[in-house]
């Protein structure tokens, strides 16, 4: 036998490497991130799931292969939209291994939906969201007043925007006074900042309504009004809220949220207030009505008032208180004459009396005549105050008698005059049967009613 030595060559041991599991999943990553670091893939969304701590976990697959994705919290914030099952995207990521399960997997760092754009999808992600939730609906919306004295505008100082915003208002109503929160309106912080706008007039209370303006733009320059911390502020809002964001084709979440929607901020301002010849007309639109309804109002008062009185009821009434006021009237007369014919005959006597002292001594018979005169005086008088207060009680007993027969005393101390259909003066409740229809002349008005129940009993 010819040993290896005496061919001239030697054979040493083979020498094993043995990897620990670790390891040999991160040389193995190692290599896959180093050949996978930036890669586009395209799949469709299955197994979506969002964790608490902000990071999306999900699978990309397409009719033949799958692969489990995960996104981190820094790079989901930024998404515009937000993944669902079955959606079609394009992500852009690099291949790794999840080290603790020896899973490969896509760390995914964007993503778009294919086909529509992300912007598209959180717009109407959001839309459907809020609509589900009722802030679209129409009940919830607040009146815009037609007047308001202050307007409260959240827009740039320097849009174009606001100043035609402020030409409108001066051409069209130069006393009302506007009042601006200056905000961007483009860029990541404008939502932030025209909800501060928001929130400042409503707790400021120093306006009675406000426009959120801006000028028109693509949808990435509007992209800040789908906002949805933006649209709740809106929602939230005491005070009216006019969206006038971009042109009339335009629409973002704010326009659905808002009180009241403008096609562009001109309009808003048409819309805010109306011009003093509008207001005029109105004014006096109003007073025409209100005339005419007065006239109508006293033409129907009196056509009732005159039916009243034809009535035959009132009409006997009204000549049993003439009657009264006659008799009165005849027995203050009589009162008056009685008092002239007793000053008359008194009159006379003293005429003769005087004659009669012409004859003798003016001295003498003057003293017993002015005693005698005194007397009679005195008696006189006395007697004429009894008749004048017997007179009187009577007068007074006769007109406390027509008051108290009075149909209209008797109605104020809440007695009523109940009538038929056919307006004939019921006194008997056998008169009239359940159905009927009654009407009650009270002290004050007329009530109709409806007979339920009779009862003959007294």
């Amino acid at each position: 036998m010819v040993s290896s030595d005496q061919l001239g060559f030697s054979f040493r041991p083979f020498e094993r490497r043995i990897w620990t599991v670790r390891d040999l999943v991160s040389t193995v990553r190692t290599h896959i991130e180093r050949e996978y670091g930036d890669i586009w893939v395209e799949g469709e969304i299955s197994n979506f799931r969002a964790h608490d701590s902000g990071h999306l976990y999900f699978t990309l697959k397409d009719q033949n292969a799958q692969i489990r994705t995960v996104m981190f919290r820094s790079s989901a914030r930024l998404l515009r939209f937000r993944p669902e099952n079955g959606m079609q995207i394009v992500l852009r990521g690099r291949v790794t291994i999840y080290e603790d399960r020896g899973e490969l997997q896509i760390s995914a760092e964007y993503l778009e939906p294919k086909g529509a754009g992300a912007l598209q999808i959180a717009f109407e992600q959001l839309k459907a969201k809020l609509e589900a939730e009722g802030l679209f609906d129409s009940s919830r919306k607040k009146p815009v007043p037609a007047l308001p004295q202050r307007i409260g505008v959240v827009t740039s100082p320097q849009a174009a925007a606001l100043r035609d915003i402020l030409n409108i208002l001066r051409r069209r109503h130069h006393s009302a006074n506007v009042l601006i929160f200056p905000a961007q309106v483009q860029g990541e912080a404008s939502a932030l900042e025209v909800s501060a706008g928001i929130r400042y007039f409503n707790k400021a209370r120093n306006v009675d309504v406000i426009i959120v303006a801006r000028g028109g733009g693509s949808a990435e320059d509007l992209a800040a009004f789908n906002h949805e911390g933006l649209a709740r502020t809106v929602a939230s809002s005491q005070i009216p809220i006019i969206s006038a964001v971009g042109h009339e084709t335009d629409f973002t979440i704010i326009d659905f949220v808002a009180d009241l929607r403008a096609p562009t901020p001109s309009a808003a301002a048409e819309l805010v207030i109306r011009s003093r010849q509008e207001v005029e007309e109105q004014a006096e639109g109003l007073r025409q009505r209100l005339v005419r309804a007065i006239h109508y109002r006293l033409l129907m008062g009196r056509q009732t008032l005159t039916e009243l009185a034809q009535h035959g009821a009132f009409a006997r009434m009204m000549d049993a208180i003439n009657q009264r006021q006659q008799k009165l009237d005849d027995l203050r007369y009589r009162l008056d004459r009685a008092e002239r014919q007793i000053l008359e005959r008194q009159r006379r006597r003293l005429e003769s009396a005087s004659a009669a002292i012409r004859h003798y001594d003016v001295r003498r018979i003057l003293s017993g005549m002015r005693k005698e005169l005194e007397g009679q005086a005195g008696a006189m008088v006395a007697a004429i105050r009894t008749i004048l207060l017997r007179k009187q009680s009577r007068l007074d007993q006769l007109a406390g008698a027509a008051q108290a027969l009075s149909p209209i005393a008797i109605l104020d101390r809440g007695y009523a005059l109940v009538f038929d259909s056919g307006g004939k003066l019921l006194k008997n409740a056998a008169q009239v049967k359940t159905g009927d229809e009654i009407s009650a002349r009270l002290a004050k008005g007329v009530v109709t009613a409806t007979v339920k129940k009779t009862s003959s009993q007294a």
